[in-house]
């Protein structure tokens, strides 16, 4: 009987582990099944550009797979019961259940509201495809009334610089202000901080600083120093969070639903199933937990498909490095921020900006999107027998 190996998720980690790992195993030994809800590649780096009004790749998922034994199940995952090893689904004909014997958890994450009261309601983000088309729906409407519109973007992470910068280049009609709970940028290095400011004032983007959100409305926004800022259109970025499956399925997670990982992202609870990118928590070579990023779902996402391939095969599991190096933040098409970080994820103090920080962001997008379909990067298709690992543990012979 063929090894199952199920794949949840079709994102940065899902798509490229599912691909390497079709690669690098025997279809003879191998039955591969990916599932995710969209039919397509979502390209979640390039969203706030999606919302902008701008056209972005987005491959079919049978395309980026093809030539590859894996199988695409377009449905939605609604449970995981790890103790009976099956996931189940729902879909346009009703969903069922399917069997495995490994898992890869890589659902991903979707916007935080953080219980502020209106954001479900009344803000759009830019966590996913159809979310960044409502809010490009919503931009798209207020261009068309010919006076313009109040855009306001709460929250100055990555997410919200890049989506408050793209906005204000994109559709210069529009007034953007850009809500920041501290200083601006304030994780960057102070020449980065300056030119992020600069390139705000520069897009005619109102900064409001060290200013918390208690509310969202239809039209406006109440602060919590009793501040009322009008708004045509709410974006919210405050933040990242995870679906409730993993915790409702008996895995190991952390308080915010993560789940909890040894270095090989192998579940600490449950040793046939494994996790990567926004879905897992581990802990990264500095000593502190990877951050939500497309960068730590490759790190992830490669270092799961190795320990996968090593234990199914017999072979000395590859570590990959497990770190994070810095931020790569677009202002717009042709200005960014390239902020390296130390060991402990501090700033270091120089940071390159201007065009050459956009195009390294530009070649960093791209390559990703590259990478997807190419998982082994062009290199000849590996097939390794099925074996079991010598001297193995219980826990490994049970998915062996």
């Amino acid at each position: 009987m063929k090894h199952r190996i199920v794949v949840l998720g079709a994102g940065y980690a899902g798509a490229y582990a599912a691909g390497t790992l079709a690669r690098r195993l025997s279809p003879a030994d191998i039955e591969i099944t990916v599932v995710n809800a969209e039919p397509d590649f979502v390209q979640r780096l390039r969203l706030h550009q999606l919302a902008a009004g701008q056209e972005i790749d987005a491959p079919q998922l049978t395309d980026v797979f093809a030539g590859m034994a894996i199988r695409l199940r377009l449905a939605r995952v609604t449970t995981v019961d790890p103790e009976r090893r099956v996931v189940a689904v729902a879909d346009t004909e009703g969903g069922g259940e399917l069997g495995y014997d490994t898992l890869l958890y890589a659902l991903g994450s979707h916007g935080a509201d953080h219980g502020v009261p209106g954001v479900a309601e009344h803000a759009f983000d830019v966590a996913g495809r159809p979310s960044a088309l409502r809010l490009r729906e919503r931009l798209d409407s207020l261009g068309e009334r010919g006076e313009g519109g109040s855009v306001l973007v709460v929250g100055d992470g990555l997410t919200g610089i890049e989506t408050a910068t793209e906005i204000a280049e994109s559709r210069p009609g529009l007034s953007v202000t850009l809500v920041a709970r501290g200083e601006l940028g304030a994780p960057l290095a102070a020449g980065a901080r300056g030119h992020l400011r600069q390139a705000c004032d520069r897009l005619g983007i109102t900064v409001v600083e060290h200013t918390g959100v208690e509310a969202v409305e239809a039209e406006r926004v109440l602060c919590a120093d009793g501040t009322v800022l009008a708004s045509d259109a709410t974006v919210w970025t405050a933040g990242f969070a995870v679906g409730p499956i993993a915790a409702a399925s008996g895995l190991t997670v952390t308080e915010n639903g993560r789940i909890v990982v040894d270095r090989t992202m192998r579940s600490v609870s449950h040793p046939d199933v494994y996790a990567a990118g926004d879905s897992a928590h581990v802990i990264g070579d500095n000593g502190r937990p990877l951050p939500m990023s497309c960068a730590s779902a490759g790190y992830t996402g490669r270092q799961a498909t190795d320990a996968i391939v090593g234990r199914l095969t017999g072979r000395e599991i590859a570590s990959t490095k497990l770190e994070y190096v810095g931020n790569h933040i677009s202002l717009g098409r042709r200005d960014g921020i390239l902020q390296m970080v130390d060991g402990e994820g501090r700033a270091k103090p120089k940071y390159v900006g201007g065009r050459k920080a956009a195009r390294i962001k530009a070649g960093i997008v791209r390559m990703s999107l590259w990478a997807t379909s190419h998982p082994t990067f062009g290199l000849p298709k590996r097939r390794h027998r099925l074996a079991a690992a010598p001297a193995a543990s219980p826990a490994e012979k049970s998915i062996a």
